[in-house]
């Protein structure tokens, strides 16, 4: 045989391989790939931003840093939770700092008890771990008062307490790294944390309500809770939802695998009777949450993160989320959003069993589920007839306490994230959603926080007939060493919070929190081409020959072109863009600032634009540079 016929079968295996590998990959769609940014915003750039680490008359704060816990804005105030204290920031008042009106001071006097249950000493103070609206006038806040859990309302309008403090088990865990959530709903305090010492007992509990039962999970029952990490609570229709990741139960092959979940109880649940759950939810389902990249074989993140507030996705109530993969994984994030009623649908669809240990998990029959529905709240629906669930029938009662988990996941809207992120080493972590951004208000960004310092601005595709996809607007390096690094860096970023009126974020991180303007528009200065290829909703190019900043209701005498991919324009000015940005020293405000006196005089809500670039300067700039562009600039 010769060597080039020896040579030709191999040279037709190798082809008919091929033809067999394209004929495969090309049945599934593509991985999503990661975006490049379109705008970075670095570290240097974003020290200018202001922050807030705690007041430097605090002996503790000098010592152990800020301690960040938790943001609530409510109006125009921003309440900051932290260690010992809670701090109140009017958002109106000046944007070049961050300075508390008022501030609550409520130290533990349990440190030596503390310490003899063989704590550190640096343990033995009051974490504030809960800070919620208990009505339009108070707050309510707990604290982990040196491993000796506390509550008390204080006054919203001047912080300062009212009434006596009552004991905290059950509405705030004992440690400050433990999760926990709450909320107040129709005068009754839900919450979902540790009840003991040893961080052995997770729950959703029910309390401090008139007329309304105390209630909990079943103690120590592994297909109730197991394991929980609890990241948010929304009272929603007749139900409050609770939204946390745990140990799945329902996938042990490969060990502990974590999922993520929406559990739920009805808001009038009264308990069982004697005999079966008295004192105990007699609603409580829950549901994983599907959030993955589908293909032959799909990819899973199951990890909950975050998750937003009930908004308004296509028109329909729903929320969104910010999930993860195993811990073991490839270090992966996605944002995923799933409609109100899907999750709905998935519990009033089948539940999940297993008829043994070494059984797999299947749905139970429908013959088997009793009557009326389990989970159903009284007075509803199937159980309208029953005033009260204490009158349940034992067989519905016996039936919930087995079997509360649900058998199918709640999908996610698109069956898809709408954002992935996968090669990078760090992990989202914090998200916030403006489902209103623009001048006609229709566009989504979302605002994702990493546990290296960053936030991502993301345009997102969630609009039923959109022609375009998701875009990363910016990456932003917000880590400020100079004011948040004490006893080592501590990147992650642990809260989010947005301030819409005022075009501001908040981002906290243990030892400060940093307000970030929501967009750069004065960056891009006089240069139309840079403007408009931003793709940022937040910005929009003037007749006047300025880009800046949209505000609320302003809808005439501009362009944006946030939906196109391939924008082109007569002007090229990106030469002397990246100049002008290390010129542009100030840190941008609410509504940016501009060099036009006529823009100034007919919009005063532009005064801020931070741009001096003219015909003249850019000739200037070239001159010093060296660099010169293709076109003039406008």
């Amino acid at each position: 045989m010769t060597p080039t016929s020896s040579i030709q079968p191999i040279v037709r295996l190798s082809l008919v391989l091929a033809s067999c590998l394209l004929s495969v990959t090309s049945t599934a769609p593509p991985f999503p790939k990661d975006l490049e940014p379109i705008n970075v915003v670095t570290r240097q750039r974003s020290q200018q931003y202001p922050a807030f680490g705690g007041l430097p008359s605090d002996n503790d704060t000098a010592r152990l840093g800020l301690d960040f816990q938790r943001m609530l804005r409510i109006n125009h105030m921003l309440y900051i939770a932290a260690r010992d204290h809670v701090f109140a920031v009017n958002l109106s008042a000046s944007t070049d700092q961050i300075v508390p009106q008022q501030k609550l001071t409520w130290k533990t006097k349990d440190v030596e008890k503390c310490m003899v249950r063989g704590k550190n000493s640096d343990e033995c103070y009051n974490y504030i771990k809960v800070l919620v609206p208990r009505n339009d006038e108070t707050l309510f806040a707990c604290g982990t008062n040196a491993f000796n859990p506390t509550c008390r309302n204080y006054k919203m309008s001047s912080l300062e307490q009212e009434g006596e403090e009552v004991v905290g088990q059950a509405r705030c865990p004992f440690e400050s790294h433990q999760s926990n959530v709450g909320l107040f709903a129709g005068g009754d305090f839900y919450s979902a944390t540790m009840t003991d010492f040893l961080a052995s007992d997770a729950v959703i509990y029910r309390s401090l309500g008139e007329g309304s039962p105390v209630l909990r999970t079943v103690k120590y029952d592994s297909k109730w809770l197991r394991e929980p990490r609890f990241l948010h609570a929304i009272e929603y229709g007749n139900y409050v939802y609770f939204f946390l990741s745990e140990i799945a139960v329902e996938y042990t092959t490969l060990g502990k695998v974590v999922f993520s979940r929406v559990a739920r109880v009805c808001k009038n649940d009264n308990g069982g009777s004697p005999r079966v759950l008295e004192r105990y939810w007699t609603s409580f389902l829950k549901a994983r949450l599907n959030c993955s990249v589908p293909g032959d074989s799909f990819f899973y993140f199951d990890v909950l993160q975050s998750l937003s507030n009930v908004l308004q996705v296509h028109g329909r109530p729903a929320v969104m989320g910010l999930f993860s993969t195993q811990a073991n994984s490839i270090t992966g994030s996605a944002v995923c959003a799933f409609y109100m009623d899907d999750i709905e649908r998935v519990f009033n669809g089948k539940f999940k069993e297993q008829k043994s240990s070494e059984s797999a998990w299947t749905p139970v029959p429908e013959d088997q589920v009793p009557k009326p529905r389990p989970g159903t709240c009284a007075g509803d629906g199937p159980a309208s007839s029953f005033k009260s669930s204490t009158s349940f029938p034992d067989d519905v009662l016996v039936f919930i306490k087995s079997y509360p988990l649900m058998d199918e996941a709640v999908p996610s809207i698109g069956d898809q994230p709408c954002y992935t992120r996968t090669t990078s080493r760090y992990k989202l972590t914090q998200i916030a959603v403006d489902t209103s951004a623009g001048p006609y208000r229709n566009h989504t960004v979302l605002f994702l926080g990493s546990d290296d310092g960053k936030v991502l601005k993301v345009l997102a595709n969630n609009h039923p007939n959109a022609t375009f996809s998701s875009q990363l607007l910016e990456d932003m390096d917000l880590y400020n060493p100079s004011k948040c690094n004490l006893h080592g860096e501590d990147r992650r970023i642990l809260g989010l919070e947005l301030d819409k009126e005022n075009h501001a974020l908040f981002v906290a991180f243990s030892s400060c929190v940093i307000r970030v303007p929501l967009s750069r528009c004065a960056d891009y200065s006089a240069c139309k081409r840079s403007c408009l290829s931003s793709r940022d909703p937040y910005c929009i190019w003037l007749k006047t020959g300025s880009c800046a900043t949209s505000a609320p209701g302003f809808k005439a005498g501009f362009e944006q072109d946030v939906e196109s991919s391939q924008t082109e324009y007569a002007d090229s000015c990106h030469d002397v863009l990246a100049t002008t940005r290390r010129q542009n020293t100030a840190a941008d405000s609410a509504y940016g600032k501009s060099s036009s006196p006529l823009l100034r005089l007919s919009i005063p809500f532009y005064s801020n634009i931070n741009s001096q670039l003219t015909d003249r300067r850019s000739y200037q700039l070239v001159a010093e540079t060296g660099v010169e562009s293709e076109d003039q600039v406008e």
